[in-house]
């Protein structure tokens, strides 16, 4: 009940829509309970025959018939309403799940599959947007409908209007008493859709990979086992849930069964005119409606419930990243970075231990070691992706844990290993950090990258669509695009996950010239995954067992026996363990 009251809580700038469609349903309940006054009323005057009132029937029919127009023009202004407060209360949801998943810290998305997000998204929204349009169209009808027709049934028989009443205790209790096992199910059935869904969405980003591998099948297996396993759950769920209804459905057989005895047996005895009979009888049959309709609200209540339960889990995690109080504005002149005695770890596992080293103004500096050392941590903690465990990182002697993140991460430009492009346009991509860039900037950041040409023979040019991660562009092309991002950021620092390894030697050379471009003048940390780049840096930073083991120019470390002379005496070996062991560095050669 909670998770919908907060629902309520902070979707209530849509008040007006809940009024609107609370009015509506009001007048609506009134029209229904006139209709069987009206019938009782000619069935009253009906029993005299030729001498009955012809313009008073005449009259009765024509009121009906406005009630029945005005019904039917109100439901539908009333669910037109409806749909409009759905689409808005879709948007509102989604915002505040999208809104906050970006507030959430980078180890989330390290341990959480993207297909199972998206699908606890679309999950939770839609059966809570359903839960709310059912509400705002039927329940206050239902309601208004119920509180009427006893009214009106208590003032013709009492004896009626008590057996109407208890119905609705009964049901409610019944049906109350059957959701537990079902949310259960649910809960478990949802564990398994998510599964598909996270390794489905896994699958389509990797396609060229499960294809290559040949394994269409086993993909399919993975999918078809949890899918499966929700579609068994189904079964006892649903015989659940209708068992139960028909135990329900039992008990209102046998209550309207006495008010319709009761009911028969008073009109036999004179306590009821025939009119006040057949109104009764149309009240009984209206009665019903409200009940199966409280029964649907129950279902969607507690599909509502379970299915919304991970959407409410993830906005009940807080943010571990935030800006201390009293943040300042970062302010770089030098941009000299700083890591004084820093350890991280993942969970229990310690993954840099005291690592200490600087990293001079306009100077590059390259990151070596082994795979798993800690070398992109490194990168990652200088943007505050993650917190460190203790020590301090500073930027110009200032500590980025004081800064505001914005500040810090405007001050930080970055070229991943995969570029890391979107969907859209070539223009778009440029100028990602900077939407607003003048048709100039995007040009000249694009022939700093060495992508102007290549960009100028597309058929739409810089409005051309690249596709989804830019899988319309070579390796090569989609780099120039990245850099030419980072150009136009015109950021102080650099962080570069070198970006040459996978390209062919022609790309190599176009892109390595522009990152020349990019690093001029700027403070780089480099993730160096060749020789010929660490050899032509300022400084290299060796780490060793999550720790500096050395630190030194190229020159000084080429003769002091550790691992960058250890690298340059594997590349000189030319032979295949040689060459396993770069790779274990993530050095190409």
């Amino acid at each position: 009940m909670k998770q919908i009251w907060k629902i309520v809580t902070f979707t209530g700038a849509l008040w007006r829509y809940y009024v609107s469609i609370g009015v509506f349903t009001i007048l609506l309940a009134l029209m229904n309970l006139m209709q069987p006054l009206l019938a009782g009323f000619a069935i009253n005057e009906l029993r005299h025959g030729t001498q009955a009132n012809l313009t008073y029937l005449v009259w009765l029919a024509i009121i009906i018939f406005a009630l029945d127009l005005f019904s039917n023009l109100f439901s539908n202004i009333s669910g037109h309403i409806g749909d409009r407060l759905e689409t808005r209360l879709d948007y509102l949801l989604s915002h505040r799940y999208y809104e906050h998943l970006l507030t959430l810290p980078q180890q989330y998305y390290d341990s959480e599959l993207t297909g199972k997000i998206i699908n606890r998204l679309n999950r939770s929204i839609g059966q809570l947007t359903n839960f709310f349009q059912f509400v705002t169209n039927n329940f206050l009808q239902t309601w208004f409908s119920t509180v009427f027709t006893l009214i009106v049934v208590f003032h013709y028989s009492w004896q009626a209007g008590i057996l109407m009443t208890i119905v609705y205790p009964i049901y409610i209790l019944l049906t109350v008493r059957s959701s537990g096992k079902w949310q259960a199910m649910q809960k478990e059935r949802n564990m398994h859709l998510d599964i598909a869904s996270g390794r489905f969405a896994e699958v389509v980003n990797q396609i060229k990979v499960v294809k290559s591998y040949l394994q269409e099948k086993r993909e399919l297996s993975v999918f078809d086992e949890h899918y499966q396993a929700a579609v068994g759950i189904t079964t006892p769920q649903s015989k659940h849930w209708h068992s139960n209804d028909f135990y329900r459905r039992l008990v209102l057989n046998l209550i309207f069964f006495a008010l319709y005895l009761l009911i028969f047996v008073q009109g036999a005895r004179g306590e009821l005119s025939p009119g006040a009979v057949v109104a009764l009888i149309l009240y009984g049959n209206q009665i019903r409606i409200p009940l199966f309709t409280i029964s649907f609200l129950v279902d969607r209540f507690q599909r509502a419930i379970t299915d919304s339960r991970d959407y409410f889990d993830i906005l009940q995690i807080e943010p571990s990243i935030t800006d201390q109080p009293g943040a300042k504005k970062l302010v770089v002149t030098d941009a000299a970075i700083e890591f004084k005695d820093v350890t991280f770890g993942y969970g229990d596992q310690t993954v840099l231990k005291g690592i200490s080293f600087s990293v001079p103004a306009d100077s590059r500096t390259a990151l070596v070691g082994e795979s798993g050392e800690g070398k992109t941590t490194i990168t990652s903690l200088l943007m505050r992706l993650y917190d460190i465990g203790s020590g301090t990182i500073t930027i110009d002697g200032q500590d980025i844990s004081q800064a505001t993140q914005k500040s810090l991460r405007q001050s930080i430009a970055v070229v991943f290993q995969e570029p890391a492009l979107f969907s859209g346009t070539v223009r778009e991509n440029i100028s990602y950090a900077k939407p607003d860039a003048s048709e100039e900037e995007i040009h000249a950041a694009a022939k700093a990258a060495n992508a102007h040409k290549f960009i100028s023979e597309f058929e739409k040019g810089y409005d051309s669509e690249i596709g989804e991660r830019g899988l319309k562009l070579s390796g090569g092309q989609k780099q120039r695009l990245a850099i030419a991002r980072a150009l136009l950021k015109d950021a102080p620092i650099l962080v570069l996950d070198e970006a040459t390894s996978s390209l062919d030697t022609r790309s190599e050379r176009v892109v390595q010239e522009a990152l020349e471009h990019l690093m001029k003048g700027r403070t780089t940390l480099i993730i160096a995954h060749r020789l010929s780049t660490i050899q032509s840096v300022d400084q290299i930073v060796t780490i060793r067992g999550g720790s500096v083991d050395e630190i030194g120019s190229p020159a000084k470390l080429a003769k002091s026996g550790g691992i960058y002379q250890q690298l340059l005496e594997l590349q000189a070996d030319k032979g295949d363990k040689s060459k396993q062991k770069l790779q274990g560095y993530e050095i190409s050669g």
